[in-house]
């Protein structure tokens, strides 16, 4: 069994940056491909990057150029580094781990998630 906290969302105006935390226990970090995904209030939980093992990197198209995931897989957490930030970019952010090396975006795919941490950006 995998947990997941993030943590790191907050409220911010519109071209500002946020870092989002997850952190894990329970398992062997280093094993899970990491993702993050967001829902905005009405909709469906979407896909907006996810970090390999070793570093290797997937973004939405919304995102590309402006989120950055990271981890360190000696303290067990992945980072989502989110710049130039946009009203649209308003939802909960969950992480999510999923046990292989090859990333997907589908959210059926991951095995483990977090609770969430509302990211609120005002216009």
């Amino acid at each position: 069994q995998v947990q997941l906290v993030e943590a790191g969302g907050g409220l911010v105006q519109a071209g500002g940056s946020l870092r989002l935390s997850c952190a894990a226990s329970g398992r062997t970090f280093s094993d899970y491909v990491m993702g993050w995904f967001r829902q905005a209030l009405g909709k469906e939980r979407d896909f907006v990057a996810a970090i390999r093992r070793n570093g290797g990197e997937y973004y939405a198209d919304s995102v590309k150029g402006r989120f950055t995931s990271s981890r360190d897989n000696a303290k067990n957490t992945v980072y989502l580094q989110m710049n130039s930030l946009k009203p649209e970019d308003t939802a909960v952010y969950y992480c999510a781990g999923r046990v292989g090396a090859v990333i997907v975006t589908a959210t059926a795919s991951y095995d483990y998630w977090g609770q969430g941490t509302q990211v609120t950006v005002s216009s």
